[in-house]
């Protein structure tokens, strides 16, 4: 079993290093200052501003307390991040389906909710939020409890499946 260790550690050269993280080349905006950080790349060479991008990102997992949820967080670093290389806000269409234990993360609670600020900002911009109606009855959670804006869907699979009709891909991230 030793040698079997020893020999797999000799197939993964270099992990120890590759799981540094320099987190000082990430910046924020142009459009969210606060969130949704990245980091830009030198060399791109397939990237056409003029892309239509219809998005749909799918999150169940819930925040920390206190925290905001990385997975609406995503949404706003691929619209910063598409944006500071020239894309047009009108070409980035976003639609979050959340459920499972991240329904909470979008409760009309400012106080225990580390998201509150970002979802507001991200439904201002246009971002859609779609809660799984499936979720929310599981968690006793009604529509008049969620963020002003946020959308109850019959099920996460219901939206997923109609965003797709819509032209939306799933982003895997």
């Amino acid at each position: 079993m030793a040698l079997a260790l020893a020999f797999a550690s000799l197939l993964l050269p270099g992990t120890a290093v590759a799981q540094e993280v320099d987190l000082d080349a990430f910046r924020s905006g142009p459009i969210f200052e606060e969130f949704g950080n990245h980091a830009p790349v030198e060399g791109v060479e397939n990237f056409v501003p003029e892309t239509e991008f219809a998005i749909a990102f799918d999150v169940a997992k819930r925040a920390d307390p206190g925290t905001r949820n990385r997975g609406f967080e995503s949404s706003a670093r691929f619209i910063n991040m598409h944006a500071s290389y020239g894309a047009e806000p009108e070409r980035i269409r976003i639609a979050v389906v959340v459920h499972g234990k991240a329904v909470h993360d979008l409760l009309d609670d400012e106080a225990g909710n580390g998201s509150h600020y970002m979802v507001t900002q991200l439904l201002d911009y246009g971002v859609r939020f779609i809660v799984c109606g499936q979720s929310a009855a599981a968690y006793g959670v009604a529509k008049g409890d969620l963020i002003p804006g946020v959308e109850l869907a019959l099920s996460a699979m219901t939206a997923h499946a109609q965003l797709q009709q819509a032209g939306y891909t799933v982003n895997p991230f």
